[in-house]
């Protein structure tokens, strides 16, 4: 039996995939930054791109972006039930800053797990759910972050994930 220190590595790296899982994410962030997606804007768009900045800001090690945009309260429940806090997030990204390691293995998990993403918005809080685009959003919910509008700015307060289904 792996030891609890030996499953870390391995659990953040999927906690990281899910959590931000989407099909082209990397292109994504690019695309929706040069699209000019103002991230501060109470809309749909706006939590994708915010999810998708999360996701290069764990796989850059951008931890000062990621201090601002995890509530202090923040927790990641990984499919096997294990509680992550912020803390944990950032010790994650931290090790990630000055290495494409990480961001290698993301785009390959990623090109086999395509998600689709589905946002609904209910006065300050939005939750982002991912789906396989096969089943749909209402059939598979692979993970799903839920964001809090505060100070003018999308945070993330809470993440749940599930396993990635074989059927």
């Amino acid at each position: 039996m792996r030891s609890k220190q030996s499953l870390f590595p391995m659990g953040m790296a999927c906690l990281a995939v899910l959590v931000l899982g989407a099909e082209a994410v990397i292109a994504g962030t690019s695309a929706a930054r040069a699209a000019g997606i103002d991230e501060s804007a109470r809309s749909e768009a706006a939590v994708i791109a915010v999810d998708q900045h999360w996701l290069e800001a764990e796989l850059d090690g951008d931890t000062a972006w990621l201090d601002e945009m995890l509530l202090p309260e923040y927790r990641s429940v990984g499919a096997d039930g294990v509680v992550h806090p912020k803390a944990a997030i950032m010790a994650h990204a931290a090790k990630n800053r000055g290495s494409d390691e990480e961001r290698r293995k993301v785009e390959a998990w990623l090109k086999t797990h395509p998600s689709g993403k589905a946002v609904v918005i209910h006065g300050d809080t939005a939750i982002l759910s991912f789906y396989d685009p096969a089943k749909g959003a209402a059939s598979d919910v692979r993970s799903s972050d839920i964001f809090v509008y505060v100070d003018g700015r999308w945070h993330a307060l809470y993440s749940q994930h599930s396993e990635v289904s074989k059927r």
